[in-house]
């Protein structure tokens, strides 16, 4: 299996540099950063996930202040008042993208959040309790227990809320078989992602790198070239909610 030491390498002359490297990576929330994210930025951030799958991000992007205000800052205890009528009228409301089974999706990740939220004092404590080095069993969670959250999407709201995690895009993936690892271009069955998680955990303990910066470099290892000022202005479209 290949060395994560020559990932970077390449990574490095593809981008130009380390520091132009360094300069793309995401920022991964500390700890204390991460145990102080409220419930509704959770909420918030499940639903833009959702909402983005399958759709245009740049439209979610821009309609996403209007989501805040159809949806009460994502406030759980105020969206869990809400009645079933109150919920389907969301269909007819300009603000948000008008689909229900993301609406319901979202109605659904009220009770989820929630739940979790009084079991350990806040959602994101729940998640804590699932390491980077668990990160398939964390997906496997979100699947089970969510709503609309398997998949990419369940990776990209980790992503998006700070958390230490990887995202399989069509690059990392790339970047995982050409390092050695046998798995299919659209990695979904339990083995597969256990040999990718197992495959971050060896990098990991080789590099102390976090695991969001560890799929970062690799799929910048490979495939296509994109200038970093383009990289840059792509990434501010899911900027992590964390700081």
């Amino acid at each position: 299996m290949q060395k994560f030491a020559q990932i970077k390498a390449r990574a490095i002359a593809r981008k130009g540099g380390e520091q132009a490297l360094q300069d793309l990576l995401p920022q991964v929330a500390s700890e204390a950063q991460f145990l102080a994210l409220p419930d509704h930025r959770i909420l918030a951030m499940m639903c833009k996930a959702i909402n983005q799958a399958g759709f245009n991000w740049t439209v979610i992007s821009n309609k996403w202040p209007q989501f805040e205000e159809a949806f009460f800052g994502f406030d759980p205890e105020r969206l869990a008042m809400l009645s079933a009528e109150q919920w389907e009228a969301y269909c007819s409301d300009v603000r948000v993208v008008r689909h229900w089974p993301k609406i319901q999706a979202l109605m659904e990740n009220v009770s989820f959040v929630r739940e979790y939220s009084q079991q350990h004092g806040s959602f994101a404590r729940f998640l804590n309790t699932y390491p980077a080095s668990r990160q398939v069993e964390l997906m496997a969670f979100l699947k089970t227990h969510g709503s609309r959250l398997g998949g990419q999407t369940g990776q990209w709201f980790l992503r998006y809320i700070g958390k230490d995690a990887f995202v399989l895009t069509q690059d990392v993936v790339l970047a995982l078989q050409q390092a050695g690892l046998d798995i299919p271009d659209q990695p979904t069955a339990k083995r597969d992602l256990n040999k990718i998680q197992q495959l971050f955990n060896d990098w990991h303990q080789e590099t102390a790198l976090p695991y969001t910066h560890l799929g970062k470099i690799a799929a910048y290892s490979v495939g296509v070239n994109y200038k970093s000022q383009l990289i840059q202005q792509e990434s501010s479209k899911f900027k992590a909610v964390i700081g």
